[in-house]
């Protein structure tokens, strides 16, 4: 699965990043290629429900650990480590061409 975070101020891209879950020995992981870093960071699976999943890397400086919960028709992420949080609420749009 692949997908792209786009992240807009007003009308324009103020952040792009690319998103893919891929299996690797036996695991999957949620890889997370932003510019910042110099190489795709790699988040492996560690828990999984009906309505939520949680990746983590505990040895990357920001963040750590990356939340997936679904609330009604809502989809919160919340990237968090050393303490601090980001939450992202993301509300499912019609059926509208792109």
């Amino acid at each position: 699965m692949r997908g792209k975070g786009i992240t807009m101020k007003g009308k324009d891209t103020a952040f792009v990043e690319k998103l893919k879950l891929v299996v690797k020995d036996n695991h999957i992981y949620y890889v997370a290629d932003v510019p910042e870093n110099k190489d795709p960071v790699l988040y492996k699976l560690t828990r999984i429900t009906d309505d939520e999943f949680t990746c983590e890397n505990p040895d990357h400086d920001f963040p750590k650990m990356i939340v997936y919960k679904k609330d009604g028709s809502k989809l919160k992420a919340t990237i968090s480590g050393n303490g601090k949080a980001i939450e992202y609420l993301f509300q499912k749009r019609e059926n509208r061409p792109l």
